[in-house]
């Protein structure tokens, strides 16, 4: 085997170990999710393992990269992030995150007619983000317009809701964490009163 191809090889189980860890997931999480025994994954992550298409194909899916990425293919040189939108109860979801983790983040585009509140609940933390439009956002016995620039965040554990307020669609940048995420903000202090 000649030497640049080993040390590709060779990269892969660190490269695998270091996508897992970063999502927080455990081993026996991702056996149970790919249907690999979990003394494979671990001989794989560890080098003992040679990689296969059988065993990174199921991996790929399972972490949401393409194979090339465990693989450390060689870039192809298109940049370009490729979004696919869903619609979700009559709501247009842009991920802009690629990956299954502690963290996601979307765009959200509510048209106007989707103003009815239908609360809900869920584990989880979220933050939202006006980017154009009038937010109407309830939360519990909370009930807040909010606009462009304005930023919310809430456990939604909380009974919860968001849509437009007014006539007119509404643009929003989500933030969703597990329970006990918290976003943490770096600011200068203000300054003191006279």
């Amino acid at each position: 085997m000649d030497e640049p191809l080993a040390s590709a090889l060779a990269e892969v189980g660190p490269r695998l170990r270091r996508i897992r860890t970063r999502r927080d997931l455990t081993l026996t999480a991702v056996a149970a999710a790919t249907g690999i025994s979990k003394s494979t994954l671990s001989r794989l992550e560890s080098g003992q393992r040679r990689p296969s298409l059988e065993l990174l194909l199921p991996l790929a899916q399972t972490y949401r990269v393409p194979l090339d990425e465990l693989v450390d293919a060689p870039d192809v040189g298109d940049p370009r992030v490729r979004l696919a939108p869903r619609v979700r109860a009559g709501r247009t979801m842009i991920p802009l995150t690629a990956h299954p983790g502690p963290l996601q983040a979307w765009k959200s585009v509510i048209p106007a007619d989707q103003n009815r509140p239908e609360p809900v609940t869920h584990e989880g933390y979220e933050w939202l983000y006006v980017l154009s439009g009038r937010l109407r956002l309830l939360v519990a016995d909370r009930d807040i317009v909010m606009g462009p620039g304005e930023v919310a965040e809430f456990d939604t554990r909380l009974p919860h809701w968001f849509g437009p307020a007014g006539d007119s669609p509404v643009e929003v940048l989500n933030l969703f964490g597990r329970q006990g995420e918290r976003m943490h903000v770096r600011a200068r202090p203000a300054a003191p009163r006279a």
